[in-house]
């Protein structure tokens, strides 16, 4: 028999989600958490009054966290490394000639 470790991320008495590993477990309830203070701030705009659309707009905005911040310019995007070159040798050859 096999011992099985689950972590449940659970919402007000209500299954979310199950993961395998409690890193991945934590890091979705963040996002959630996010989601919720997300939410507060779509209500609190009076923008948009259907409660699903601002439920989905916040999970949105939650689950993209690194584009928004982004577009927001609180973080900067990672740049890429170029690879150095090596100087071009010349050829002794053609130095002799």
């Amino acid at each position: 028999m096999a011992v099985i470790v689950k972590y449940v991320v659970e919402r007000n008495g209500e299954e979310k989600m199950t993961f395998t590993s409690k890193a991945e477990a934590d890091a979705y309830d963040k996002m959630l958490d996010m989601a919720d203070e997300l939410f507060t701030l779509l209500e609190n705009s009076k923008i948009i009054e259907d409660d699903n659309q601002k439920e989905e707009l916040s999970m949105f905005l939650a689950q993209n966290k690194d584009e928004v911040l982004f577009a927001l310019g609180a973080k900067r995007r990672p740049t890429e490394k170029k690879a150095k070159t090596p100087k071009a040798t010349e050829d002794k050859d053609s130095e002799a000639a």
